[in-house]
């Protein structure tokens, strides 16, 4: 039976949640949308008036197209080149969901969507359905064909592989800018001891190219070697000008809820640096450079107004 129009109303009413959920459990932006269609596909064939409660429908069909994706995509980044880094979304967007707790917040951080690749699938959803958004055990049991005591069980062991033993610190927009600001000045000040000073002592440095601009395989890792590292990436020239077609222009954004720098070029991203704030100074620096994530952040840039540049490289 086709659907009426108050059945695709009801769709479209859960779809910002879906896409939400689908980007925690994926880190793509472009694989979330291609469940979230491919969720809408099987709502259309279903039987809708035998449904009786159509969110959780919806929610164990998206969730279980995530699982098969997410196993896929672990044999596709075997031969990723380089090292692989989520797709950063831009401040506003829709997809980043709820953010009314910390909890919430932090799960969708560029720091935690990394450390969430060390989880299984399973370990990974039952994680984002719990902890972003509050799901009970009882209903993430039955999206996942799994008893409830299991499902607590992942919970606990998920969470310990995510902790890290470094508390994020959460800032307001003003000082997330404050803080690219300070950082970008340090860059580029020609003295790697300003970059240390801002640097946590094990701060890390990583960044993803895909294969499609340069960027190193192995992480940076240590104060002093980021500093010099993030020295040496900001230091302008015309080969990096030539890589990224221009001249970028340096903006203090957020990311992911993160302080981020972000490198534009007639109107492209090109970059974005997502700063991870802790109480002992950057922790780290996640730089995703490959095209092919940064479409996304592209269309949510144009649709904005940013003032003028930081700096033009």
């Amino acid at each position: 039976m086709p659907l009426t129009a108050d059945d695709v109303d009801r769709f479209e009413s859960a779809r910002p949640r879906l896409q939400a959920i689908a980007y925690r459990l994926l880190g793509s932006a472009d694989e979330a949308q291609d469940v979230v269609q491919e969720t809408f596909l099987r709502w259309q064939a279903a039987d809708v008036r035998r449904i009786e409660v159509p969110e959780a429908w919806l929610t164990k069909v998206l969730t279980n197209l995530c699982l098969n994706e997410l196993a896929s995509a672990r044999a596709r980044r075997e031969t990723y080149v380089g090292r692989w880094l989520p797709e950063p979304l831009l401040a506003g967007d829709p997809m980043l969901g709820p953010a009314d707790t910390a909890e919430q917040r932090e799960s969708v951080s560029y720091a935690v969507l990394t450390l969430l690749e060390r989880l299984s699938p399973g370990e990974r959803a039952v994680y984002v359905l719990r902890e972003a958004f509050g799901y009970p055990h009882r209903e993430i049991a039955e999206i996942l064909d799994i008893t409830e005591a299991a499902s607590q069980q992942i919970f606990h062991r998920a969470k310990k592989h995510v902790a890290y033993g470094k508390a994020r610190t959460e800032i307001d927009e003003a000082a997330a800018r404050r803080v690219v600001e300070e950082f970008l000045a340090a860059a580029t000040s020609g003295r790697t001891d300003e970059l240390v000073r801002l640097l946590s002592k094990d701060a890390v440095s990583v960044g993803d190219g895909g294969g499609k601009v340069p960027a190193r395989t192995r992480a940076v890792e240590g104060a002093v070697e980021v500093a010099k590292f993030v020295w040496g990436l900001f230091k302008p020239s015309e080969a990096k000008r030539a890589i990224v077609g221009g001249s970028p222009e340096m903006y203090a954004w957020t990311a992911n809820g993160d302080p981020a720098l972000v490198a534009v070029v007639d109107g492209r991203v090109v970059a974005v640096m997502c700063l991870e704030v802790t109480a002992e100074g950057i922790a780290a620096c996640h730089t995703q450079a490959n095209p092919d994530k940064l479409e996304r952040a592209t269309e949510r840039w144009a649709a904005g107004d940013h003032g003028e540049p930081l700096l033009v490289m």
